[in-house]
C-alpha cells in the first residue's frame, strides 16, 4: 500500500488553505510573488548544507553542463532586489542532499521573502504574524518573545557564548557525550542549542533568538556596538517549541565582504573534502551594482505544518515523502 499518501487528506487541505492565506497576506502588503530558477550554474557554499547537482544534456551555448539545484531562492531574489524590483517573496520547493528522516525531506517547501529598508528585528515580528496565520487555522495564536542570543545562554546556562572558552562550552553539555574530533567553537555552541536549550523551549509562545556571534554571520551583516562587547551578526532564528521554523538576516550588502565569505566557505569545504560549488558571480555583480538595505527570512513550510499539527513526522504533512516518492 505504499503507493498511497501517508499524510491525511485533511493535512493536505490545511496546507492549501495556509498557502492561500499567505498569498493573501503578502498581496495586502504589496509584497509581490515571483518565481526564480530551481537550477543554477552556482550553488550554496555554506559548509553545512549539501546540494544536489544534475547535468544538462542539450545545447548549452557555452554555459556549464553541471547545474545545482537550489537550497534556497535567496540569490536570485537578491538579484531582483538589486535591479530595483522591491519587496518580493517566493513560495516553492528547495532541495538539500543528505537530509532524510523523520523530520527532514530532501525536497521541501520554503517561503522566503525580503523587505527593503527593514532590519532583522522588524522582520522577526512579521514572521511571527505569518506563523500565526497558520495557527489561526487550527484555532491557536501565540505571542512572540524576542531574546538576544547572548542573554539566552547567560540566563539558562550561566555561560557567555561570546567569550566562553571551548572547554567551558564542552563542559556545559553535561552528560551529552560526543566525539570532539573536528569540532570547532561554533559547533559546540550549536550543540548547546540543540541539546541543552531547544528541548526546553515552550510551544506556548514563539521565541525569536537574535544577534548571533559574528562567527555565525552567514549572509547577515555584522554590528559592533562600540561598547567593548564582541560584535554580533544581525540575524534571528525563530522557534515554536523545539521546532526551528525560520532563519532571517539583516542582509549583508557589501559585495567584497560577501566574496570573502564565499572564499572562506570554500576553504572549510576543502578541509572536509566536500564538493565546492561554483561561486555565484551574478549575485556578487548584483551586490556590487547596489543591493538595497533590506532584511530577508526563510520559513520552512513543512516545519510550520508540523507545528500546527503538533507532529514530529514530516511524512504527516506532505503527500509523498522521500521514501514514497
Amino acid at each position: 500500500m505504499d503507493w498511497r499518501p501517508e499524510a491525511q487528506f485533511s493535512a493536505l487541505k490545511l496546507r492549501a488553505a495556509l498557502n492561500a492565506r499567505i498569498r493573501g497576506f503578502f498581496a495586502e502588503r504589496g509584497v509581490v510573488e515571483v518565481e526564480t530558477p530551481v537550477m543554477s550554474v552556482a550553488g550554496n557554499t555554506e559548509p553545512n548544507i549539501a546540494s544536489f547537482t544534475t547535468d544538462f544534456s542539450g545545447r548549452r551555448d557555452g554555459g556549464p553542463r553541471a547545474r545545482w539545484l537550489r537550497t534556497s531562492p535567496e540569490y536570485p531574489l537578491k538579484r531582483l532586489l538589486a535591479a530595483g524590483f522591491g519587496d518580493c517573496y517566493e513560495l516553492g520547493r528547495v532541495f538539500r542532499n543528505g537530509e532524510a528522516g523523520a523530520r527532514h525531506n530532501p525536497e521541501f517547501t520554503m517561503l522566503e521573502w525580503y523587505r527593503v529598508g527593514w532590519d532583522h528585528l522588524r522582520l522577526a515580528q512579521e514572521t511571527a504574524e505569518v506563523i500565526n496565520l497558520g495557527l489561526d487555522l487550527i484555532g491557536r495564536r501565540v505571542p512572540l518573545v524576542q531574546v538576544r542570543y547572548r542573554d539566552l545562554y547567560l540566563d539558562r546556562l550561566r555561560l557567555d557564548p561570546l567569550t566562553a572558552s571551548e572547554e567551558e562550552l564542552r563542559n556545559a553539555l553535561g552528560d551529552v557525550i560526543l566525539d570532539p574530533r573536528g569540532l570547532v567553537r561554533d559547533d559546540w555552541l550549536d550543540l548547546l542549542m540543540t541539546h541543552r536549550l531547544q528541548p526546553d523551549f515552550s510551544d506556548e509562545h514563539m521565541l525569536a533568538v537574535h544577534d548571533y556571534p559574528a562567527t555565525q554571520c552567514a549572509l547577515a551583516r555584522v554590528r559592533d556596538d562600540g561598547d567593548g562587547s564582541p560584535p554580533v551578526a544581525e540575524r534571528f532564528e525563530l522557534y515554536l517549541g523545539r521546532l526551528e521554523l525560520a532563519n532571517g538576516y539583516h542582509e549583508l550588502t557589501d559585495a567584497s565582504e560577501q566574496a570573502a565569505r564565499f572564499q572562506r566557505d570554500g576553504r572549510i569545504r576543502r578541509t572536509r573534502a566536500d564538493p565546492v560549488p561554483p561561486t555565484d558571480q551574478r549575485l556578487l555583480a548584483a551586490m556590487e551594482a547596489g543591493l538595497p538595505d533590506c532584511a530577508g527570512v526563510a520559513l520552512g513550510m513543512d516545519r510550520l505544518m508540523m507545528a500546527m499539527l503538533r507532529t514530529d513526522r514530516i511524512a504527516d504533512v506532505i503527500a509523498f515523502d522521500f521514501f514514497r516518492a
